[in-house]
This record gives structure tokens, C-alpha cells and sequence, in this order.
């Protein structure tokens, strides 16, 4: 049996944050991994997508990763990690949390081009 393919958590746009009245928001690095996943289909192959409502617990990533770790977007990695990916471990299990290191493990380890510094 295979490896499960490994999961990005993100948020689901048009959210509500109450200490900003009734405005209404996206996640700014939730967005821009909506773009990496259309402008690279073949990702799909690798990766589960789920797209998680805005308010905490974020029930799904805390049973992963713990009630400090439910910070989003966050990509679990499934399987063999590659040696010197930036990844953090929690509960067993590699993930990724910070933007840049975000589109520089999916470089890697899904051999997509990088973003232009």
C-alpha cells in the first residue's frame, strides 16, 4: 500500500473576523496557494486540498498537529521527507506552516519552479 498523498490545510475565503466588525476577508497565502494548485494541476496527483473554515479550533489540524500548529495554510507531509526540507514536526508527522517555506518544500518535493525572488 502507498503512502497517503500529502494534505494542504487552507482557508476558505469570504470570512467574517469579528474584531474587525463586519468586514469580510480572505487569507492572503491561502490565495496565493489557490494560484500554485491552478497554475501547476499536476500537483493534484500529490496532494489532498482541504479548505477549512476561518474560525478556531480548526478541529481537522489540531488532531494532527496540535493546538499550537493550527496556524494556515499548512501542508502535512506524508511518507519518506527529503533531507534539509525547512519542516517542522508534530505528534510524528512533518508539516509546513510559513509561506516561503511552504512553496520551497512544494519546489522540491513536487518539482514545481520556485517564485522569482
Amino acid at each position: 500500500m502507498s503512502d497517503p498523498k500529502d494534505v494542504l490545510f487552507i482557508l476558505q475565503t469570504d470570512y467574517a473576523d469579528p474584531a474587525h466588525g463586519h468586514a469580510v476577508f480572505y487569507c492572503e497565502h491561502c490565495v496565493l496557494l489557490e494560484g500554485v494548485l491552478a497554475a501547476f494541476p499536476k500537483l493534484a496527483e500529490r496532494i489532498e486540498v482541504r479548505r477549512l473554515k476561518w474560525p478556531r479550533p480548526r478541529t481537522d489540524v489540531l488532531d494532527l498537529l496540535g493546538e499550537d500548529n493550527q496556524n494556515l495554510p499548512a501542508l502535512v507531509l506524508y511518507g519518506e521527507v527529503e533531507d534539509g526540507l525547512p519542516v517542522n514536526e508534530a505528534n510524528g508527522l512533518h508539516f509546513v506552516n510559513e509561506k516561503d517555506d511552504l512553496l520551497e518544500v512544494m519546489a522540491r518535493r513536487y518539482g514545481i519552479s520556485r517564485p522569482h525572488p
